[in-house]
């Protein structure tokens, strides 16, 4: 329902430092900003190749996320891009508290993939585990009202092979001793989902995964 792939190490992030946008490579293109969003005194971007149709819908295969701001100028690898997402305007939510999180997604195949950046004491950093949803929505809610968005995604409930229209919703924290925050009920139809279609189940009505 959930995994992680191997990440490959992003030097320009671990320095802290980045190039100005306008020399952000994107794979063999210079890098375009498609989505942006100010994040407190912080502007975070979702940047692809000129050549790949920004907003189109199509798998650019290469991208970046930038971070500029009070927090300083920061460039992440696009993990999502290269796992084949489509990249649109529709593609960064972030949430802005004490910790801050920005999730940035797009559908792939019968999927949607994020990735996630957390802001936490003025400094962004990518959380390790990127998130699968098979069942067509990946979000932020903070179920657990610690004052710290989670991840909510929508999985099939289906046997293997098959599709169908059942669904659940998956809760993960980003902060804390344990990342996964459990599941709904699953239900006949992604409708009747708590707060569909944003997504956004109460800690009452998880139960550990698998029940």
């Amino acid at each position: 329902m959930v995994f992680a792939w191997s990440l490959r190490p992003d030097d320009t992030a671990e320095r802290g430092v980045s190039p100005t946008q306008d020399e952000l490579r994107c794979g063999p293109t210079a890098c375009q900003a498609v989505v942006s969003a100010d994040v407190g005194r912080d502007t975070v971007a979702v940047l692809v190749g000129q050549a790949a149709g920004v907003g189109g819908g199509q798998g650019q295969g290469a991208g970046r996320i930038s971070t500029n701001g009070a927090s300083g100028r920061n460039i992440f690898e696009l993990t999502i891009a290269e796992q084949g997402a489509a990249i649109t305007d529709g593609s960064l939510e972030c949430v802005d508290a004490e910790v801050a999180v920005c999730l940035v997604r797009g559908p792939a195949r019968s999927e949607v993939l994020g990735e996630v950046l957390v802001r936490r004491s003025g400094a962004w950093s990518r959380a390790q585990v990127p998130y699968v949803a098979g069942g067509g929505y990946l979000g932020l809610h903070d179920v657990d009202a610690d004052g710290v968005a989670d991840v909510v995604a929508v999985q099939r409930a289906c046997a293997p092979g098959v599709d169908c229209a059942r669904r659940f919703a998956q809760v993960f924290s980003l902060v804390g001793p344990s990342t996964d925050l459990g599941c709904t009920a699953v239900v006949p139809d992604a409708s009747q989902l708590p707060g569909w279609p944003a997504v956004q189940p109460g800690r009452s009505q998880l139960h550990p995964c698998g029940e």
